[in-house]
């Protein structure tokens, strides 16, 4: 059976995790990849949970809150700035990390995600994967600016060595309204793209 969009992208990213492993949630929105991503990684595992709007992390502290969830980082900053949160011994050993590219639902449409600052943090979290890690990225393109950072990421991901890393694409292709689509990035062994 096909599997929807975000079922499909959170199979793939639970695939590339075991307990106790680190990850990152680029952008945690209303939270729910954030507790999928605590409970994949389990009690000694660690979420690193980005997100630019203060809304957004605090819809997810109260959801972590809720679940009993206590191996969560909430940091109110841009993806983009990755870097300046992850510790560098985590370099070569991130399990993985999902985005939610568009806005987010229910707040203001114009604060969107861009495609400089998602190519700024996928090309830094590259450094942190893990072999066999893997970047998820669900991207909304149905809103102005959007068509924009779908065609440049796609411009982007479709650059990397097929020799280290594999991009997948996986969507509808029979569905109206701009339907999200999964790219997907998996490192396959430890190399510069």
């Amino acid at each position: 059976m096909i599997k929807r969009v975000i079922s499909y992208g959170h199979e793939l990213i639970c695939h590339a995790i075991q307990q106790g492993e680190s990850v990152v949630d680029a952008t945690c929105g209303n939270g729910n990849d954030t507790i999928m991503l605590s409970q994949a990684t389990g009690p000694n595992g660690h979420v690193y949970a980005f997100d630019i709007q203060l809304q957004a992390i605090e819809q997810t502290k109260t959801r972590l809150e809720e679940s009993n969830s206590s191996n969560v980082t909430l940091i109110h900053d841009g993806h983009e700035n990755v870097d300046n949160y992850l510790p560098k011994e985590l370099t070569g050993k991130l399990a993985g990390a999902i985005f939610n590219l568009g806005y987010l639902p229910g707040s203001d449409k114009q604060i969107i995600t861009t495609p400089t600052h998602t190519i700024a943090a996928i090309d830094k979290l590259i450094d942190y994967l893990k072999p066999e890690g893997i970047i998820v990225c669900v991207v909304y393109y149905g809103h102005a600016g959007g068509n924009d950072e779908k065609n440049t990421l796609l411009d982007h991901l479709s650059s990397f060595d097929q020799k280290y890393f594999q991009v997948l694409q996986y969507g509808f292709v029979n569905q109206k309204n701009n339907p999200p689509f999964i790219l997907a990035i998996e490192k396959k062994q430890t190399s510069q793209k």
